[in-house]
């Protein structure tokens, strides 16, 4: 078993998850001290300011260089303040571009940097092998959710609402199917703070007070997307013309947000047709889960129970932190990261490198 600690910056753009894992990679023993660094207003700003910069830049621009360092001091950071030793780090990174199609996937990050700043090897660069052999790149902690659910009753399905939301669903037999459902937190989270001037919608309050669209829900549910067969991934901002032409500027930051968390339930719904039978139950993972009137419009739109991953014992705030940490000992043993069934990969595929510290 190797000690590792695990780091995830999602699509929401909100901090750094750490955690804590004894892990071989396919057996997940003892999970340890888990925590979130926030990211400072300035770096969220210049982080999401990336994203509409990311298709023109070249990688060598003084401004991204800035950012990737501070981004990866703040990782570092959080493994100081997780205070645990550790063999190895999964280091994830902040993804600013996701191209599958044009086989390209870009996450910043120093991890030569991290490895100094901690002393510790890093595991890194998990997508890019999957993406340049004509995979999706994206879900990666599909074969994680199999490990945890071993005990469980299936079909199960667990979905994880992050910036963008994603489905893993575990067969009788242990076959995996996962894929991107839709939009989830990030337009959310984007449109309360251009809005309302909030980095989020704490409690789903604007969503509360305000009623879905009918109109705009209807031109959304024509996106080519939502009928696209898996496998199939989404970057954080493939959605942003869409909802624009959709109309929702012309809604009230209320009822934008209403919309929003309707279009994002009823993704999931349309996503649960293409899922090779139903689940006995859906588990709830990421922030989205905090959101009261998010898991309403699930509940609503499902016809199976949805419930937060608390229920089975798993700990939603820090899942994707702990899953890096066991994807990360699977880079160590050379174990595949993906499949067929979770990003279209022709076969089982390895990937991520390993950057040792300095002297070692």
């Amino acid at each position: 078993m190797l000690r590792t600690i695990g780091l995830m910056s999602g699509t929401s753009l909100d901090g750094v998850d750490a955690a804590w894992v004894e892990t071989d990679g396919e057996r997940i023993g003892r999970l340890g001290p888990r925590l979130t660094l926030p990211y400072d207003p300035a770096l969220r700003r210049d982080l999401r300011a990336l994203l509409d910069a990311a298709p023109g830049l070249g990688g060598d621009e003084p401004e991204l260089a800035d950012c990737v360092r501070r981004l990866t001091e703040r990782h570092a950071e959080a493994v100081a303040a997780l205070g645990e030793p550790a063999d190895l780090i999964g280091f994830h990174g902040q993804t600013i571009l996701h191209r599958p199609a044009e086989r390209r996937t870009w996450q910043i990050g120093d991890a030569a940097l991290l490895a100094r700043l901690t002393g510790m090897p890093v595991a890194f660069d998990f997508r890019s092998a999957d993406v340049a052999a004509g995979g999706q790149g994206a879900p990666l902690v599909p074969v994680v959710h199999a490990a945890l659910a071993e005990a469980l009753p299936k079909p199960l399905a667990v979905l994880n609402l992050g910036g963008v939301a994603n489905v893993t669903w575990i067969g009788e037999d242990g076959a995996l199917l996962a894929f991107d459902t839709g939009p989830a937190n990030g337009p959310l989270d984007d449109w309360a703070q251009r809005r309302a001037g909030r980095p989020f919608d704490r409690d789903g309050a604007l969503a509360a007070a305000g009623r879905p669209d009918g109109a705009v829900l209807a031109r959304l549910l024509g996106h080519p997307y939502l009928a696209a067969p898996p496998p199939k991934s989404l970057d954080r901002l493939d959605f942003h013309r869409a909802l624009g032409a959709a109309g929702i500027e012309h809604l009230s930051a209320e009822d934008g947000a209403a919309t929003l968390v309707a279009f994002c339930a009823v993704c999931v719904a349309a996503a649960a047709r293409h899922l090779p039978a139903p689940p006995r139950q859906w588990l709830v993972t990421g922030g989205g889960r905090r959101n009261p009137a998010l898991m309403r419009a699930l509940a609503g739109a499902l016809a199976e129970p949805v419930r937060p991953v608390e229920v089975a014992g798993w700990d939603g705030d820090a899942l994707e932190a702990q899953a890096f940490g066991v994807l990360a000992a699977r880079v160590a043993r050379g174990l595949p990261l993906t499949f067929p069934g979770t990003t279209g990969a022709p076969r089982p595929l390895p990937g991520g490198r390993i950057q040792p510290p300095p002297g070692r």
